[in-house]
């Protein structure tokens, strides 16, 4: 998939502001130890995050550059459906603006499209530009889960998957 992009100032918070960026060093601290611990900290955020989801396979590695706020995420997913949802359960992390993905697929499948959530977009608007049809909505929802745990919980910003119609 590579690099896919997201709003940054958009998503979950996993992480206060300024974790996401390079820290200031203290006094006395070597600044590339500072800004690395805080990278690593928030890469940690990310992983947990995605666990949390039951999503991660077991050598699912995410590594966090708060200098361009890149999340990269590699490891063996079991189908393209599971690596599209820890490309964008890492994504819409707010202080995220892109992941490269680097993610592998045990079974092969078709790709999703991608949709970034407008203001005023609902599920049912979004699957009638996608499949013609607004009624297919949970299908969208279903193919977001667990990041979404309600149809009507949505926001701008947000980055939903949009399966291939059956």
């Amino acid at each position: 998939m590579g690099l896919l992009n997201f709003i940054k100032d958009a998503g979950e918070r996993l992480f206060g502001s300024g974790e996401a960026k390079a820290a200031a060093p203290a006094a006395g601290a070597n600044p590339a130890e500072a800004v690395a611990a805080s990278n690593a900290k928030a890469g940690a955020a990310i992983r947990n995050y995605i666990e949390k989801l039951q999503l991660a396979p077991a050598d699912l590695a995410v590594a966090f550059d708060g200098a361009t706020a890149t999340v990269t995420v590699s490891g063996t997913a079991p189908d393209q459906a599971t690596r599209e949802r820890i490309v964008l359960a890492a994504g819409n992390v707010q202080g995220v603006a892109e992941v490269n993905d680097r993610m592998t697929v045990a079974k092969a499948e078709p790709a999703a499209r991608f949709h970034t959530v407008a203001k005023g977009d609902t599920l049912s608007a979004i699957a009638k530009t996608y499949y013609g049809n607004a009624n297919r909505y949970p299908a969208i929802f279903e193919a977001n889960k667990p990041m979404l745990t309600h149809p009507d919980k949505i926001y701008p910003g947000q980055v939903l998957r949009i399966p291939p119609q059956d």
